[in-house]
């Protein structure tokens, strides 16, 4: 992994903003000019670009920016290793930042985020990572009900008060403006992860923090906003991003889990969700097939239940090749 500045580094800085990107060269534009407009950044910050292997000109973007770029330092980064974790990884080792806040590239902060994320971090000192609240800005209206759904697209509102998750519910704030205590990250999350891919990966980090005594806390104060385009709306695309979240709910359970604990946990998987797609099946019939919703619930709970089998299947093919 190599890093590029835009100008000498200098020593406390308080926050990194880390944004991973592959092929994102479109979009990373409008996160920039977001960050270019924060407000009360009276403490020192920076941006970290982290190109994750792209084939577009994701880094002429980044140099075009940097040659007039007025405010906090914006470093370009490139992982050659595909996988948001492996991008994840590299943000935080070339970061300088006490914290580091990740957005994606197809997510917008409000002026204040940097403030609001970093004074957060300060005030609560027990907190080894954050999130805030994620609001949809659909290109197309959603449809019917999809609020019963939304979360799978990282859209999430948990009120106006700051309050801590709950990981040993997988209650866990998403990837997108999630922000990390750097020193915890290095000192509690493995360099390999079970999750590389999209699907799981951010509950992952969290889960060693937690573990690791590290509290997981919501900040209603951080607000980001998801721009959704209409091909993710689409029922293949909504089955497909669901069905890769409910497959790997058995892998992130087991996160820690002692060798007696397994088959307990495995167990509670299968019946549990074996309850809920019989529920589902009475309460909606032949709907789970007509309507979009009841499908990808229904997707979900079946991939839950199958989550199992893959955990096994992943943990054998990585047995294979070692």
């Amino acid at each position: 992994m190599t890093s590029e500045n835009s100008k000498p580094e200098g020593a406390g800085i308080g926050f990194t903003v880390a944004i991973p990107t592959y092929n994102g060269s479109d979009r990373l534009s409008n996160v920039l000019e977001r960050l270019r407009s924060q407000i009360n950044t009276d403490f020192s910050w920076e941006i970290l670009v982290v190109d994750n292997n792209s084939s577009d000109n994701t880094k002429e973007v980044v140099q075009s920016y940097q040659a007039d770029w007025q405010g906090p330092t914006l470093k370009y980064c490139f992982e050659a290793k595909q996988g948001l974790a492996f991008a994840r990884q590299c943000a935080v080792e070339n970061a300088q930042g006490e914290f580091v806040g990740f957005l994606d590239d197809d997510t917008l902060p409000t002026q204040d985020w940097v403030a609001a994320a970093y004074e957060f971090g300060q005030t609560y000192p027990t907190a080894g990572a954050f999130g805030g609240q994620i609001h949809g800005d659909f290109e197309v209206e959603p449809p019917e009900n999809f609020e019963r759904i939304q979360s799978f697209l990282a859209i999430k509102k948990r009120g106006s008060k700051p309050h801590r998750y709950e990981p040993e519910k997988l209650s866990l704030p998403p990837g997108a403006g999630l922000v990390v205590r750097r020193q915890a990250w290095l000192d509690s999350v493995p360099k390999q992860l079970v999750r590389t891919g999209r699907g799981g990966n951010d509950f992952e980090i969290s889960l060693h923090l937690h573990r690791a005594n590290w509290e997981i806390w919501y900040n209603p104060l951080m607000n980001i906003y998801h721009q959704i385009p209409k091909q993710r709306l689409e029922k293949e695309n909504l089955l497909k991003l669901i069905r890769t979240a409910g497959l790997c709910v058995c892998q992130l359970r087991l996160v820690g889990a002692k060798s007696w604990q397994k088959p307990v946990i495995v167990s509670k998987i299968l019946l549990g969700n074996s309850r809920r797609v019989i529920l589902h099946l009475l309460k909606y019939r032949w709907k789970v097939r007509t309507d979009l919703i009841a499908a990808c619930e229904m997707t979900f709970f079946l991939s839950c239940l199958a989550s199992p089998f893959y955990c096994f299947m992943s943990s054998s093919k990585k047995t294979q090749k070692a």
